[in-house]
């Protein structure tokens, strides 16, 4: 009996070693005072997402034994001040996906991040949040593409985290009859010591406009960490029919006492014709940010950014959280300023 009761204790440790699992509970919430001038317009608001965006997640691991891996992860948006989604189509809208891994590197299946947002926004010093978000720049030049930053019914392979400081993910969403929604990209990049550098490209079937119905998007970013201080940066260049947006950010993040005081500059540059004929030529903008945060802990941190955007003729960017610009709304400059608090789980 004794010798049974052992195997079966045996039997049971085997079956938890090959079968290891765990369930990850995390989040952040992030909420801040925020003033925004569009032109003539102001706004004094509490809003969200000022240094991260706030979430809610689940993420776990099982081992399936010889190397192979199961996974999934779950993670759904809200706006603190409201308490409400923030995505009122999806509950699971910042990523739900599953996926396998091992050796020959990770399969991901489900909603994404594509590989042409992290390509700028890992370059972005603001973390494409908050008024300094680089992302209001990279225009989808009127299309309906909907993988800016994320696609639906995403399959992306990435590649195994031991190839000597290389990676690179491949990605393809179906567009299940959706137009804007068929996705096909790629990135590929290199970091080692303090230099970093990637190169990503994406098209997405779009309705089509003057015979064409791919919007493409290429952008080129890297960073270098001095010690004293982290250079980053990117270029990108959106394009459709005969329009392009060519967007230049250069940024720096400055270890200052107990947080990082962090800084960006933004062109964007505008060219071509609209499918009505009107010359987008001198719709260009440029945006200037500087912002600190100050580390009360590994896990909250208070935080303030300002940031300004000029526009040129028929540019309308203007910075997240505020009013719509003055009507005509042309020209007009965007300016604002968050004082927050960030706290993650």
């Amino acid at each position: 009996m004794k010798h049974i009761a052992a195997f079966a204790l045996l039997a049971t440790a085997a079956v938890a070693a090959s079968a290891q699992s765990n369930v990850t509970l995390f989040g952040v919430v992030d909420v801040a005072a925020r003033h925004v001038k569009n032109g003539d317009n102001t706004l004094r608001s509490l809003s969200g997402n000022g240094l991260n965006s706030s979430r809610l997640g689940f993420r776990g691991v099982e081992d399936l034994g010889g190397g192979l891996k199961a996974g999934f992860w779950l993670e759904h948006g809200f706006n603190v001040d409201t308490g409400t989604q923030s995505d009122a189509a999806r509950f699971w809208n910042r990523r739900s996906t599953v996926s396998l891994s091992g050796g020959f590197g990770e399969l991901r299946l489900g909603r994404d991040f594509t590989p042409t947002y992290t390509g700028f926004a890992d370059y972005d010093v603001f973390g494409t949040n908050g008024v300094a978000d680089a992302g209001k720049f990279n225009s989808v030049l009127g299309t309906n593409a909907d993988t800016a930053t994320r696609s639906d019914n995403e399959v992306s392979y990435f590649t195994p985290g031991n190839l000597g400081g290389f990676r690179a993910q491949v990605s393809f969403a179906p567009s299940e009859k959706v137009a804007g929604k068929k996705y096909m990209g790629g990135r590929v990049a290199y970091g080692a010591g303090p230099l970093d550098v990637s190169l990503a490209y994406g098209q997405t079937t779009v309705t089509p406009s003057a015979g064409e119905d791919k919007y493409k998007f290429v952008v080129l970013g890297g960073s270098y960490d001095f010690g004293v201080a982290k250079l980053t940066g990117y270029v990108s260049q959106a394009e459709f029919a005969n329009l392009e947006m060519q967007v230049a950010n250069i940024g720096v993040q400055v270890p200052l006492g107990q947080g990082i005081l962090r800084a960006s500059y933004i062109r964007a540059d505008a060219s071509g014709r609209t499918a009505a004929g009107a010359n987008t030529e001198n719709n260009d903008a440029n945006q200037i940010a500087l912002g600190y945060v100050y580390n009360l802990s590994k896990r909250t941190a208070l935080y303030t950014t300002v940031a300004r955007v000029n526009n040129k003729a028929g540019a309308t960017f203007v910075v997240s959280g505020g009013p719509a610009l003055p009507s005509p709304n042309n020209g007009k400059d965007s300016t604002g300023v968050d004082f927050g608090l960030r706290h993650s789980f």
